[in-house]
């Protein structure tokens, strides 16, 4: 059962909507941190970590970025094991070119004491929110059971993350992990029960998984959406193998229109993550050692970014 400081918080997230008590269709989603910006556009920095953090701070900054969703985690800007030095550097620098640090993304998915000095560190820089790793289910187990160890897993996690006084949210990326089909998520989130955990949604994986469905899935995992990934996606047939590749934005399947306009129905109001996953030389996959002028990624990082300012303008939610 949730905590009586849980529920208050929980109501606090449903009065700032307006709708508590009512007979809504769908769910609402809880409010964002009051200090965090309603979708400011923060750019993933694994498509930079050819940079260093002063060159990755001038280039967010004068594409005109809000922020950086900061990579800390084992090849990232930040490496865990250097978290407590390396970390407060970085946000100073970050800071110092008005740069929003509310997001990170890390590799943690349990309570353990590596996850408390990320978090603890992280916490002390003034960041509120951070992107969890992902959980792969054991093909010599039942999805029931993983299910249930994964809701004791990250209910421990979240309470780590309510004394550090920091929000998880975990990503439906798309494959056969936990979180993949965004139901599971729902379910062990919907048990959990907890506003310091809920989930990174991810529209360009959810149209993978959901296809013509992906509506439903979003507005199931609404209440937990803490902030959101942005990517477009194809369909290619690679070697006579279909895939799902990722692609400018604009460019693919993903119906922005009707995702922005359901996002505002269900007053889904949280910081993006701008991702660029298509061949960049080699940035796109978070390398250091980059095949093509950093020009070129600069001018793909400004395309996609007045993309997603005029998809948000149009859908009069920003």
């Amino acid at each position: 059962m949730p905590s009586l400081l849980q529920r208050r918080e929980l109501l606090k997230g449903l009065l700032a909507t307006g709708l508590i008590g009512s007979a809504a269709e769908t769910p609402v989603a809880l409010a964002p941190a009051a200090d965090v910006k309603p979708f400011s556009i923060h750019i993933f920095s694994k498509l930079l970590h050819f940079l260093k953090p002063a060159e990755l701070a001038a280039v967010a900054a004068d594409l005109g970025f809000d922020g950086v969703d900061l990579t800390v985690r084992p090849d990232g800007h930040v490496e865990p094991a250097t978290v407590r030095t390396d970390l407060p550097k970085v946000v100073e620098v970050l800071k110092k070119r008005n740069l929003q640090v509310s997001t990170i993304t890390t590799a943690i998915t349990k309570a353990d004491d590596q996850a408390r000095t990320v978090l603890e560190t992280a916490a002390q820089q003034g960041i509120r929110y951070y992107r969890t790793g992902w959980l792969a289910y054991p093909n010599d187990e039942s999805l029931a059971v993983s299910l249930k160890k994964y809701k004791n897993q990250l209910g421990e996690l979240a309470k780590l993350n309510q004394e550090l006084k920091m929000v998880g949210a975990y990503q439906n990326h798309a494959g056969t992990n936990f979180g993949s089909a965004v139901w599971d998520m729902y379910r062990v989130l919907h048990e959990i029960d907890h506003p310091a955990l809920g989930s990174q949604y991810d529209i360009r994986h959810a149209t993978v998984e959901g296809g013509t469905s992906w509506s439903t899935g979003l507005r199931m995992i609404a209440p937990h959406i803490r902030f959101i990934a942005i990517k477009d996606v194809i369909w290619e047939k690679v070697d006579g193998k279909w895939k799902a590749e990722s692609v400018p934005l604009g460019q693919g399947m993903v119906d922005f229109p009707a995702y922005f306009a359901l996002l505002k129905k269900l007053m889904v109001r949280v910081p993006i993550s701008l991702h660029l996953e298509y061949p960049l030389g080699g940035a796109d996959q978070g390398k250091r050692d980059i095949t093509i002028p950093r020009e070129k990624i600069y001018q793909a990082m400004q395309r996609d970014l007045e993309t997603l300012r005029g998809m948000l303008k149009k859908a009069e939610i920003a």
